[in-house]
């Protein structure tokens, strides 16, 4: 989407020249924004008249006239500034006024290693069918590993990958494969009437935005079961807590056979955390600069549908699972704390952290204990 508003793509340019990450608008207000994880107010600028606002508002959602926001007080979608760069947008109320936040999206489809992430997860992308599920808090980049992964598919793999989203964030274009991106409220009315219909579309890899109620989860696993290659997010903070959410919000005497339907078709799930990089401080490689205050890095586990893993999932007994996991390095399994214990022995985060976010913290520092001794061993 192009916005016409004149005013509106000198703040999207400012926003690039700064190296803002995010830009908040508000009525009467100045703009602010958010740089190396900072978020300021731009003084220089004037503040914008509530007109202002709601007139970029309408010409952003197309509502020249009646609520200028969904009956729930807020809209999703994107735009393309001036400058060829996608921002995500988000137009909500604060006491009746309009606001907008805007989200600066990647101008190219980062590499895994790039993200933080094993290159091994390309594997993933080979798949002829099943479930990837990549779970995480909101801003903990889900968007961005899973367009990465739809890239690979893109450039490597003939098929029909359809997208089902809210807002279509990043546009990918049709390589080897056939790519149809549908947005949700412009071309379909809701996730699971698009995935239902995507199922007589002839496609290899469907994408899911996200699965939030039971008939789209649901839709979903079934999907997988029938031969295509589903992705989707969770709100969920690590792998297990992922699948106990998919689980928990069918009726108690169904749960058993979810359990072992997605025991099934279950791949991976990867959950990931940003977090700022708070550690001692590590000077940009190759330089002697260092790095940006605000940085942040991606703190990831991930656990690969092993058949030992898929046999805890059938049986309910996902208190196992972690143990699964500790063994299943050889297969591309990681825990968050092996995770952590990295991050932390290259000085990217602190003890507090990982205090903050591990399970067992302790287990973190005698994780990395080890491997600061085996790696002084083999130098």
């Amino acid at each position: 989407m192009s916005v016409p508003a004149q005013q509106l793509d000198p703040l999207l340019d400012r926003c690039l020249d700064l190296g803002a990450s995010d830009l908040h608008l508000a009525s009467d207000a100045p703009p602010y924004f958010r740089v190396q994880g900072v978020l300021r107010s731009d003084e220089s600028s004037p503040a914008i008249p509530e007109s202002q606002m709601e007139r970029w508002a309408r010409e952003i959602t197309g509502q020249s006239s009646g609520p200028v926001v969904r009956d729930t007080g807020s809209y999703d979608g994107a735009l393309t500034s001036r400058r060829g760069v996608r921002f995500r947008i988000n137009i909500y109320k604060v006491r009746g006024r309009i606001h907008l936040a805007l989200r600066r999206l990647d101008d190219r489809f980062r590499p895994l290693s790039e993200l933080g992430l094993p290159e091994s997860l390309n594997q993933l992308c080979l798949q002829p069918y099943g479930l990837v599920v990549i779970a995480g808090p909101t801003g903990s980049g889900k968007t961005t590993t899973l367009a990465t992964l739809l890239d690979h598919i893109n450039q490597t793999r003939r098929c029909h990958l359809i997208t089902i989203e809210d807002p279509v964030e990043y546009v990918h274009h049709s390589n080897l494969a056939l790519v149809n991106q549908r947005q949700l409220g412009l071309d379909t009315p809701s996730f699971n009437d698009a995935l239902v219909a995507a199922m007589r579309q002839d496609p290899d890899v469907i994408l899911v935005g996200e699965i939030r109620d039971l008939t789209t989860i649901r839709t979903a696993i079934t999907a997988a079961e029938t031969g295509h290659l589903v992705f989707t997010t969770v709100h969920a903070g690590d792998c297990v807590g992922a699948i106990e959410r998919m689980v928990s919000v069918f009726p108690a005497g169904e749960q058993d056979g979810i359990r072992r339907q997605l025991a099934l078709v279950l791949r991976a799930v990867v959950a990931q955390h940003l977090v700022v990089a708070d550690g001692p401080g590590r000077k940009q490689r190759g330089s002697d600069t260092a790095e940006p205050k605000g940085r942040r890095v991606l703190a990831a586990e991930i656990l690969m549908a092993s058949q030992a893993v898929a046999n805890l999932i059938a049986t309910g007994k996902s208190n196992q699972i972690y143990s699964a996991m500790e063994s299943g390095t050889q297969q591309g399994m990681q825990t968050m704390e092996h995770s952590l214990a990295t991050l932390y022995l290259c000085g990217d985060i602190s003890e507090q952290t990982i205090n903050a976010l591990a399970r067992k913290p302790a287990q973190v520092f005698e994780r990395a204990s080890r491997m600061r001794t085996r790696s002084a061993a083999s130098a």
